[in-house]
Protein backbone atom coordinates (compact mmCIF):
# COMPACT_ATOMS: atom_id res chain seq x y z
CA UNK A 1 0.00 0.00 0.00
CA UNK A 2 1.26 3.39 -0.89
CA UNK A 3 0.75 6.51 1.20
CA UNK A 4 0.29 9.93 -0.31
CA UNK A 5 1.15 13.23 1.41
CA UNK A 6 -0.93 16.26 0.63
CA UNK A 7 0.36 19.71 1.15
CA UNK A 8 0.03 23.13 -0.29
CA UNK A 9 -2.59 23.66 -3.05
CA UNK A 10 -3.55 19.98 -3.14
CA UNK A 11 -4.58 20.04 0.52
CA UNK A 12 -6.58 23.21 -0.06
CA UNK A 13 -8.49 21.61 -2.92
CA UNK A 14 -9.38 18.52 -0.89
CA UNK A 15 -10.55 20.63 2.07
CA UNK A 16 -12.75 22.72 -0.23
CA UNK A 17 -14.26 19.60 -1.84
CA UNK A 18 -15.06 18.06 1.55
CA UNK A 19 -16.69 21.23 2.84
CA UNK A 20 -18.78 21.65 -0.32
CA UNK A 21 -19.93 18.03 -0.18
CA UNK A 22 -20.90 18.27 3.46
CA UNK A 23 -22.82 21.49 3.06
CA UNK A 24 -24.57 20.28 -0.08
CA UNK A 25 -26.10 17.42 1.89
CA UNK A 26 -27.70 19.91 4.24
CA UNK A 27 -29.55 21.63 1.38
CA UNK A 28 -29.80 25.33 0.61
CA UNK A 29 -32.48 27.98 0.42
CA UNK A 30 -33.63 29.08 -3.02
CA UNK A 31 -33.91 32.77 -3.82
CA UNK A 32 -37.24 34.39 -3.24
CA UNK A 33 -39.08 36.24 -0.56
CA UNK A 34 -40.26 39.17 -2.66
CA UNK A 35 -42.81 41.17 -0.72
CA UNK A 36 -46.17 41.87 -2.19
CA UNK A 37 -48.78 44.52 -1.50
CA UNK A 38 -48.23 48.11 -0.40
CA UNK A 39 -44.58 48.99 0.14
CA UNK A 40 -42.08 51.86 0.31
CA UNK A 41 -38.64 52.08 -1.28
CA UNK A 42 -35.27 52.66 0.38
CA UNK A 43 -31.76 52.79 -1.15
CA UNK A 44 -28.51 51.63 0.46
CA UNK A 45 -24.92 52.22 -0.72
CA UNK A 46 -22.35 49.40 -0.36
CA UNK A 47 -18.64 49.33 -1.12
CA UNK A 48 -18.98 45.62 -2.01
CA UNK A 49 -22.22 43.71 -2.68
CA UNK A 50 -20.46 40.35 -3.31
CA UNK A 51 -22.78 38.22 -5.47
CA UNK A 52 -26.04 39.85 -4.33
CA UNK A 53 -28.65 39.71 -7.12
CA UNK A 54 -32.03 41.39 -7.70
CA UNK A 55 -35.01 39.63 -6.10
CA UNK A 56 -32.85 38.69 -3.08
CA UNK A 57 -34.66 38.89 0.24
CA UNK A 58 -34.66 41.84 2.61
CA UNK A 59 -34.96 40.69 6.23
CA UNK A 60 -35.46 42.23 9.67
CA UNK A 61 -34.58 39.90 12.56
CA UNK A 62 -34.44 36.99 10.05
CA UNK A 63 -38.02 37.74 8.89
CA UNK A 64 -38.45 38.52 5.19
CA UNK A 65 -40.02 41.98 4.84
CA UNK A 66 -39.11 42.86 1.25
CA UNK A 67 -36.85 42.27 -1.71
CA UNK A 68 -34.01 43.79 -3.72
CA UNK A 69 -35.42 45.56 -6.77
CA UNK A 70 -32.28 46.80 -8.52
CA UNK A 71 -28.51 47.21 -8.18
CA UNK A 72 -26.59 49.92 -9.99
CA UNK A 73 -23.19 51.59 -9.81
CA UNK A 74 -22.98 55.15 -8.49
CA UNK A 75 -19.40 56.38 -8.67
CA UNK A 76 -17.30 53.78 -6.84
CA UNK A 77 -20.17 52.40 -4.73
CA UNK A 78 -23.03 50.02 -5.46
CA UNK A 79 -26.50 51.44 -4.79
CA UNK A 80 -29.11 48.80 -3.92
CA UNK A 81 -32.81 49.71 -4.21
CA UNK A 82 -34.90 47.91 -1.58
CA UNK A 83 -38.67 47.35 -1.52
CA UNK A 84 -40.03 47.09 2.03
CA UNK A 85 -43.55 46.27 3.22
CA UNK A 86 -45.53 49.32 4.31
CA UNK A 87 -46.19 47.94 7.79
CA UNK A 88 -42.49 47.58 8.66
CA UNK A 89 -41.21 50.46 10.77
CA UNK A 90 -37.46 51.11 11.02
CA UNK A 91 -35.51 53.99 12.63
CA UNK A 92 -34.14 56.71 10.38
CA UNK A 93 -30.56 55.73 11.35
CA UNK A 94 -31.05 52.04 10.51
CA UNK A 95 -28.07 49.98 9.31
CA UNK A 96 -27.90 47.52 6.39
CA UNK A 97 -25.64 44.47 6.01
CA UNK A 98 -25.27 41.77 3.35
CA UNK A 99 -25.43 38.28 4.91
CA UNK A 100 -25.87 34.64 3.86
CA UNK A 101 -28.71 32.29 4.75
CA UNK A 102 -26.15 29.47 5.25
CA UNK A 103 -22.51 28.75 4.56
CA UNK A 104 -23.18 28.31 0.87
CA UNK A 105 -26.67 29.85 0.81
CA UNK A 106 -28.00 32.92 -0.94
CA UNK A 107 -27.16 36.49 -0.04
CA UNK A 108 -29.75 38.81 1.47
CA UNK A 109 -29.90 42.33 2.92
CA UNK A 110 -30.45 42.53 6.69
CA UNK A 111 -31.88 45.75 8.15
CA UNK A 112 -31.65 46.58 11.87
CA UNK A 113 -31.51 49.38 14.38
CA UNK A 114 -27.99 50.73 15.12
CA UNK A 115 -26.08 49.00 17.92
CA UNK A 116 -24.89 51.20 20.77
CA UNK A 117 -26.64 54.29 19.39
CA UNK A 118 -30.21 55.40 20.26
CA UNK A 119 -32.69 54.93 17.42
CA UNK A 120 -34.03 58.22 16.06
CA UNK A 121 -36.84 59.04 13.67
CA UNK A 122 -38.50 56.70 11.16
CA UNK A 123 -37.10 55.38 7.89
CA UNK A 124 -39.26 57.03 5.21
CA UNK A 125 -39.92 56.35 1.55
CA UNK A 126 -36.99 57.42 -0.65
CA UNK A 127 -34.46 57.46 2.23
CA UNK A 128 -30.80 56.60 1.57
CA UNK A 129 -28.63 54.55 3.94
CA UNK A 130 -25.05 55.82 3.46
CA UNK A 131 -21.89 53.72 3.22
CA UNK A 132 -21.04 54.57 6.84
CA UNK A 133 -24.03 52.47 7.98
CA UNK A 134 -23.67 49.50 5.60
CA UNK A 135 -21.39 46.46 5.56
CA UNK A 136 -21.07 42.77 4.74
CA UNK A 137 -20.13 39.48 6.42
CA UNK A 138 -16.95 37.52 5.83
CA UNK A 139 -17.04 35.16 2.84
CA UNK A 140 -16.37 31.43 3.10
CA UNK A 141 -13.62 31.75 0.55
CA UNK A 142 -11.88 34.34 2.74
CA UNK A 143 -12.05 32.05 5.76
CA UNK A 144 -10.70 29.09 3.79
CA UNK A 145 -7.91 31.18 2.29
CA UNK A 146 -6.80 32.38 5.74
CA UNK A 147 -7.01 28.84 7.10
CA UNK A 148 -4.97 27.52 4.16
CA UNK A 149 -2.34 30.23 4.70
CA UNK A 150 -2.01 29.16 8.33
CA UNK A 151 -1.74 25.45 7.45
CA UNK A 152 0.71 26.15 4.65
CA UNK A 153 3.22 27.68 7.08
CA UNK A 154 2.20 31.26 6.64
CA UNK A 155 2.30 31.98 10.38
CA UNK A 156 3.33 28.81 12.19
CA UNK A 157 7.03 29.31 11.55
CA UNK A 158 6.87 32.78 13.06
CA UNK A 159 5.00 31.41 16.07
CA UNK A 160 7.64 28.69 16.50
CA UNK A 161 10.43 31.26 16.33
CA UNK A 162 8.70 33.45 18.92
CA UNK A 163 8.19 30.43 21.20
CA UNK A 164 11.83 29.31 20.91
CA UNK A 165 13.20 32.79 21.58
CA UNK A 166 10.88 33.29 24.54
CA UNK A 167 11.90 29.94 26.01
CA UNK A 168 15.58 30.78 25.57
CA UNK A 169 15.12 34.17 27.22
CA UNK A 170 13.31 32.75 30.25
CA UNK A 171 15.46 29.63 30.70
CA UNK A 172 17.17 29.73 34.11
CA UNK A 173 15.17 32.81 35.19
CA UNK A 174 12.00 31.06 36.30
CA UNK A 175 12.23 32.31 39.90
CA UNK A 176 12.87 35.89 38.74
CA UNK A 177 9.92 35.77 36.36
CA UNK A 178 7.72 34.26 39.07
CA UNK A 179 8.72 37.05 41.48
CA UNK A 180 8.08 39.61 38.74
CA UNK A 181 4.61 38.21 38.18
CA UNK A 182 3.87 38.35 41.93
CA UNK A 183 5.04 41.97 42.09
CA UNK A 184 2.98 42.79 39.02
CA UNK A 185 -0.05 41.19 40.66
CA UNK A 186 0.53 43.25 43.82
CA UNK A 187 0.96 46.40 41.75
CA UNK A 188 -2.23 45.81 39.78
CA UNK A 189 -4.11 45.03 43.02
CA UNK A 190 -2.89 48.34 44.47
CA UNK A 191 -4.00 50.18 41.36
CA UNK A 192 -7.40 48.50 41.54
CA UNK A 193 -7.82 49.46 45.21
CA UNK A 194 -6.96 53.08 44.38
CA UNK A 195 -9.17 53.19 41.31
CA UNK A 196 -11.43 55.88 42.78
CA UNK A 197 -8.47 58.11 43.63
CA UNK A 198 -6.97 57.59 40.18
CA UNK A 199 -10.27 58.48 38.53
CA UNK A 200 -10.54 61.57 40.76
CA UNK A 201 -6.98 62.60 39.86
CA UNK A 202 -7.72 62.15 36.16
CA UNK A 203 -10.90 64.22 36.50
CA UNK A 204 -8.97 66.94 38.34
CA UNK A 205 -6.31 66.87 35.63
CA UNK A 206 -9.05 67.17 33.04
CA UNK A 207 -10.47 70.20 34.86
CA UNK A 208 -7.01 71.77 35.05
CA UNK A 209 -6.46 71.14 31.35
CA UNK A 210 -9.82 72.71 30.53
CA UNK A 211 -8.99 75.75 32.69
CA UNK A 212 -5.61 76.12 31.00
CA UNK A 213 -7.31 75.81 27.62
CA UNK A 214 -9.65 78.67 28.55
CA UNK A 215 -6.64 80.74 29.66
CA UNK A 216 -4.71 80.04 26.47
CA UNK A 217 -4.72 83.68 25.42
CA UNK A 218 -3.39 84.79 28.81
CA UNK A 219 -0.68 82.12 28.75
CA UNK A 220 0.32 83.12 25.23
CA UNK A 221 0.58 86.75 26.32
CA UNK A 222 2.66 85.81 29.37
CA UNK A 223 5.04 83.69 27.31
CA UNK A 224 5.32 86.43 24.72
CA UNK A 225 6.12 88.97 27.44
CA UNK A 226 8.76 86.64 28.92
CA UNK A 227 10.54 86.24 25.61
CA UNK A 228 12.53 89.55 25.73
CA UNK A 229 13.65 88.88 29.29
CA UNK A 230 14.77 85.36 28.44
CA UNK A 231 16.62 86.68 25.41
CA UNK A 232 18.41 89.24 27.59
CA UNK A 233 19.35 86.55 30.12
CA UNK A 234 20.64 84.35 27.32
CA UNK A 235 22.75 87.21 25.98
CA UNK A 236 24.15 87.98 29.44
CA UNK A 237 24.78 84.37 30.36
CA UNK A 238 28.55 84.79 30.46
CA UNK A 239 28.31 87.92 32.64
CA UNK A 240 25.93 86.18 35.07
CA UNK A 241 28.20 83.16 35.26
CA UNK A 242 31.19 85.41 35.94
CA UNK A 243 29.28 87.32 38.62
CA UNK A 244 28.28 84.11 40.38
CA UNK A 245 31.86 82.85 40.22
CA UNK A 246 33.17 86.15 41.65
CA UNK A 247 30.52 86.01 44.37
CA UNK A 248 31.74 82.56 45.31
CA UNK A 249 35.31 83.86 45.61
CA UNK A 250 34.04 86.86 47.63
CA UNK A 251 32.31 84.58 50.09
CA UNK A 252 35.52 82.60 50.50
CA UNK A 253 37.52 85.77 51.19
CA UNK A 254 34.83 87.09 53.51
CA UNK A 255 34.88 83.87 55.53
CA UNK A 256 38.65 84.06 55.84
CA UNK A 257 38.49 87.73 56.97
CA UNK A 258 35.81 87.03 59.55
CA UNK A 259 37.73 84.08 60.94
CA UNK A 260 40.94 86.12 61.07
CA UNK A 261 39.38 89.15 62.81
CA UNK A 262 37.20 87.21 65.22
CA UNK A 263 39.47 87.71 68.25
CA UNK A 264 39.88 91.44 67.57
CA UNK A 265 36.12 91.85 67.09
CA UNK A 266 35.41 90.07 70.39
CA UNK A 267 38.00 92.29 72.19
CA UNK A 268 36.41 95.44 70.75
CA UNK A 269 32.97 94.33 71.90
CA UNK A 270 34.36 93.55 75.36
CA UNK A 271 35.90 97.05 75.53
CA UNK A 272 32.59 98.63 74.53
CA UNK A 273 30.71 96.81 77.25
CA UNK A 274 31.47 99.30 80.13
CA UNK A 275 30.57 102.28 77.94
CA UNK A 276 27.30 100.68 76.90
CA UNK A 277 26.59 99.79 80.52
CA UNK A 278 27.03 103.43 81.60
CA UNK A 279 24.83 104.60 78.74
CA UNK A 280 22.13 102.21 79.91
CA UNK A 281 22.45 103.52 83.44
CA UNK A 282 22.18 107.12 82.23
CA UNK A 283 18.79 106.26 80.82
CA UNK A 284 16.60 109.30 80.22
CA UNK A 285 19.12 111.67 81.85
CA UNK A 286 21.33 111.72 78.78
CA UNK A 287 18.76 113.14 76.33
CA UNK A 288 17.68 115.66 78.99
CA UNK A 289 21.30 116.78 79.48
CA UNK A 290 21.75 117.14 75.73
CA UNK A 291 18.58 119.19 75.57
CA UNK A 292 19.83 121.48 78.40
CA UNK A 293 23.18 121.82 76.62
CA UNK A 294 21.51 123.53 73.67
CA UNK A 295 19.99 126.26 75.93
CA UNK A 296 22.84 126.67 78.45
CA UNK A 297 22.92 128.56 80.89
CA UNK A 298 19.10 128.63 80.87
CA UNK A 299 16.90 125.58 81.26
CA UNK A 300 14.94 124.45 78.17
CA UNK A 301 11.60 125.75 79.46
CA UNK A 302 12.91 129.36 79.69
CA UNK A 303 13.24 129.76 75.93
CA UNK A 304 9.58 130.76 75.63
CA UNK A 305 10.15 133.70 78.02
CA UNK A 306 13.20 135.14 76.25
CA UNK A 307 12.45 137.95 73.81
CA UNK A 308 15.61 139.38 72.28
CA UNK A 309 17.92 140.35 75.13
CA UNK A 310 15.22 140.46 77.80
CA UNK A 311 13.61 137.85 80.04
CA UNK A 312 10.05 138.24 81.28
CA UNK A 313 9.76 137.47 85.03
CA UNK A 314 6.94 137.76 87.55
CA UNK A 315 7.65 138.82 91.13
CA UNK A 316 5.03 138.65 93.89
CA UNK A 317 5.62 140.74 97.07
CA UNK A 318 3.56 139.92 100.16
CA UNK A 319 3.44 143.13 102.31
CA UNK A 320 1.00 141.78 104.87
CA UNK A 321 2.49 142.88 108.25
CA UNK A 322 0.89 140.10 110.26
CA UNK A 323 2.24 137.51 107.87
CA UNK A 324 5.70 139.09 107.96
CA UNK A 325 5.73 139.16 111.78
CA UNK A 326 4.39 135.65 111.92
CA UNK A 327 7.21 134.45 109.70
CA UNK A 328 9.76 136.33 111.82
CA UNK A 329 8.59 134.87 115.11
CA UNK A 330 8.09 131.35 113.81
CA UNK A 331 8.46 128.77 116.54
CA UNK A 332 10.58 126.46 114.48
CA UNK A 333 12.21 126.16 111.11
CA UNK A 334 9.93 126.13 108.16
CA UNK A 335 9.86 122.61 106.70
CA UNK A 336 10.98 122.40 103.12
CA UNK A 337 8.08 121.90 100.81
CA UNK A 338 8.03 121.19 97.10
CA UNK A 339 6.78 124.16 95.13
CA UNK A 340 3.69 123.54 93.13
CA UNK A 341 4.12 122.53 89.52
CA UNK A 342 4.39 125.36 87.08
CA UNK A 343 5.55 127.97 89.64
CA UNK A 344 8.99 129.35 90.39
CA UNK A 345 10.75 128.01 93.45
CA UNK A 346 10.93 130.64 96.22
CA UNK A 347 14.41 132.01 96.60
CA UNK A 348 15.42 131.03 93.08
CA UNK A 349 14.46 133.94 90.87
CA UNK A 350 14.71 133.40 87.15
CA UNK A 351 13.51 129.78 87.21
CA UNK A 352 10.34 129.11 85.32
CA UNK A 353 7.69 126.52 85.68
CA UNK A 354 7.22 123.54 83.36
CA UNK A 355 6.28 124.23 79.77
CA UNK A 356 8.26 127.49 79.50
CA UNK A 357 5.49 129.67 81.03
CA UNK A 358 6.40 132.29 83.58
CA UNK A 359 4.68 131.84 86.92
CA UNK A 360 1.97 134.30 87.72
CA UNK A 361 1.06 135.76 91.08
CA UNK A 362 -0.08 133.34 93.69
CA UNK A 363 -3.85 133.24 94.12
CA UNK A 364 -5.11 134.93 97.21
CA UNK A 365 -6.61 132.23 99.32
CA UNK A 366 -6.88 131.71 103.02
CA UNK A 367 -4.56 129.04 104.31
CA UNK A 368 -6.16 125.91 105.57
CA UNK A 369 -6.47 125.56 109.34
CA UNK A 370 -3.30 124.17 110.83
CA UNK A 371 -1.38 124.61 107.55
CA UNK A 372 1.99 126.40 107.47
CA UNK A 373 4.61 126.81 110.19
CA UNK A 374 3.54 127.28 113.81
CA UNK A 375 3.43 130.95 114.91
CA UNK A 376 3.42 132.62 118.39
CA UNK A 377 0.27 134.64 119.13
CA UNK A 378 0.70 137.54 121.73
CA UNK A 379 -1.73 137.57 124.67
CA UNK A 380 -4.56 140.01 124.49
CA UNK A 381 -3.35 141.93 127.57
CA UNK A 382 0.24 142.29 126.30
CA UNK A 383 1.29 144.87 123.70
CA UNK A 384 2.94 143.54 120.59
CA UNK A 385 6.27 145.35 121.26
CA UNK A 386 6.51 143.94 124.78
CA UNK A 387 5.70 140.53 123.41
CA UNK A 388 8.45 140.81 120.80
CA UNK A 389 10.95 141.99 123.49
CA UNK A 390 9.95 139.18 125.83
CA UNK A 391 8.43 141.35 128.51
CA UNK A 392 5.01 139.65 128.62
CA UNK A 393 4.52 137.09 131.30
CA UNK A 394 4.24 133.62 129.88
Amino acid sequence: MKSHAFSGPAAMRWIAVLLVAGLALGGCTLPGGAAGGAAYHVSADFTDVLDLVPAAAVKVNDVTVGAVEAIRLVGWTARVRLRIERGVRLPANAVAEIRQTSLLGEKFVALAAPAGVPATGTLADGALIPVSRTGRTVEVEEVLAAFGLLLGGGGLSQLKTINDELSAALRGRESTVDDLLHQLDTFLAGLDSQRAQIVRAIDALDGLSAHLARQRGTLDGALTALQPGLSTLAEQREQLTGALTALSRLSTVGTRVVNGSRDATLASLAALRPLLTQLVRAGADLPKALEFLLTYPFPPNVTGAIHGNAVNLHVTLDLNGAAILGNLVAAGPVPASKPPAGRATPGAPGLLGDGGVLPGPAPSASPAPGAGPPTAVPPSDCPLLDFLLGRCPS
